[in-house]
């Protein structure tokens, strides 16, 4: 048992430089494809040409008494002449395989016809084998065709030394075997060719997919820091322009404006901290992993209006429903949406703006509206097709949702959002 475990471990090295020597071989034969057609040439003649020429040049025979007698000696020029026809062609064997397989079939018959026996026909197996393996296949059939007519020649003209049937039936079989052999190393390169296009798509793929992946979440981050810095710079700037305002008039309200510029400061650059520490993987900083509070939801809604209320909005909030039911996830999309609604009315409505906001769940969605009493023309983001209205449009579509805004009938201005609502959330 122990020396058999040590023949088969010691083919390992052996697999390992045939294999390395097999890559040098196909790399050498794509640079200079030539080289090799040269070499099988060259090898052809050296095995089969040679020995019979060194026989002919000695005055002997080749073969046992009753094959010299059954076959015609040829000169040494005929023999030359028809040696360079069978081997010759080989040379552009891979790059036109059926004419290199009609000469060399040609010459072969030709030869035969004379009666002359010689040892460079094995040239005929090899030129079947390459237009197995190399040819259309389409012209495989009329190859095979004139392989088998040559082969029953052959057979009838060995008659005299060797029965009909036993030379067809070895004739046939070698010239089965090269045509099988073509074919099999065929049908493993086209296989091989295959893996390696699909094994090139999958990794097209993958790239795609990460490219993909790395967009979706780059939108996602953007969207995320579009609805915080946004929204905490257009209170942080309301507050500021009041504050300037109330200096001379009444320094208390300056001072409780830069207060609450402090306060919108401090919880803008925490919101900030939580994007940047989900982004920062902790392998980075192993021993400093940031501790990350849960996203906004629908508890910090009040939380929120309390912010623009300070800013100088009348905010008017409520809720029709369980709210406090939704997912996680559907709690962010209405917080987001209507932080960035409450924005774009500080920014281009201005303080004293009276908003009323509803979050209404009804059986099979989920409403937010958000309306003001501010100008009713004014342009902003809504026309311009900003990132706000882009962002909000892009959390509704994760819920199947729309969002529209535009002028109020009343006078004002008013967003509306619906969202589909998950079954289990709207049977609740």
């Amino acid at each position: 048992m122990t020396t058999d475990t040590e023949d088969v471990s010691g083919l390992g090295p052996m697999v390992a430089w045939l294999s390395r020597g097999g890559q040098r071989l196909r790399q050498e034969d794509r640079a200079r494809p030539w080289m090799l057609d040269t070499a099988v040439v060259v090898l052809a003649f050296a095995v089969f040409c040679l020995p019979e020429l060194v026989h002919v040049g000695a005055g002997d025979g080749d073969g046992p008494r009753r094959f010299r007698l059954a076959f015609t000696r040829l000169p040494l020029a005929a023999m030359l002449a028809l040696q360079a026809g069978l081997v010759l062609p080989l040379l552009w064997r891979r790059r036109r395989p059926m004419a290199a397989f009609a000469t060399i079939a040609a010459v072969f018959v030709l030869q035969w016809s004379l009666g002359a026996a010689l040892r460079a026909d094995v040239a005929l197996f090899i030129a079947l084998y390459s237009v197995a393996l190399h040819g259309p296949l389409r012209q495989l059939p009329w190859a095979c065709g004139v392989m088998a007519g040559a082969m029953i020649l052959v057979a009838v003209r060995a008659s005299a030394a060797v029965s009909v049937w036993d030379a067809a039936f070895f004739l046939l079989s070698t010239a089965t075997a090269a045509l099988a052999l073509g074919l099999m190393i065929r049908t493993r390169r086209a296989q091989l060719a295959g893996l390696r296009e699909r094994a090139a798509r999958l990794e097209i793929e993958r790239d795609q997919r990460s490219r993909l992946a790395a967009a979706t979440e780059r939108t996602r981050v953007a969207r995320e820091m579009h609805d915080i810095v946004g929204h905490n710079l257009a209170v942080i700037i309301t507050l500021a322009d009041a504050g300037a305002y109330a200096t001379d008039a009444a320094p208390e309200r300056g001072k409780e404006a830069l207060q609450l510029i402090g306060d919108t400061g401090r919880t803008a650059l925490g919101e900030l901290r939580r994007v940047l520490g989900v982004l920062r993987e902790a392998s980075d900083v192993p021993s400093k992993v940031p501790e990350l509070s849960p996203q906004p939801g629908v508890a910090d809604i009040e939380a929120l209006c309390d912010g623009v209320r300070s800013a100088g909005l009348e905010v008017v909030y409520r809720t029709v429903g369980e709210v406090d039911a939704l997912d996680r996830g559907m709690q962010l999309t209405v917080y987001r949406i209507l932080q960035e609604a409450l924005t774009n009315t500080l920014k281009h409505a201005g303080a004293g703006t009276r908003v009323k906001l509803s979050v209404i769940v009804e059986d099979a969605r989920l409403v937010v509206l958000v309306r003001d009493n501010g100008p009713a023309g004014r342009l902003g983001p809504w026309n311009a097709e900003g990132h706000g209205l882009v962002g909000m449009r892009e959390r509704a579509a994760l819920y199947g949702g729309n969002v529209s805004s535009g002028p109020a009938a009343g006078g004002g201005w008013t967003v509306e959002a619906t969202l589909d609502l998950p079954r289990q959330a709207g049977a609740q």
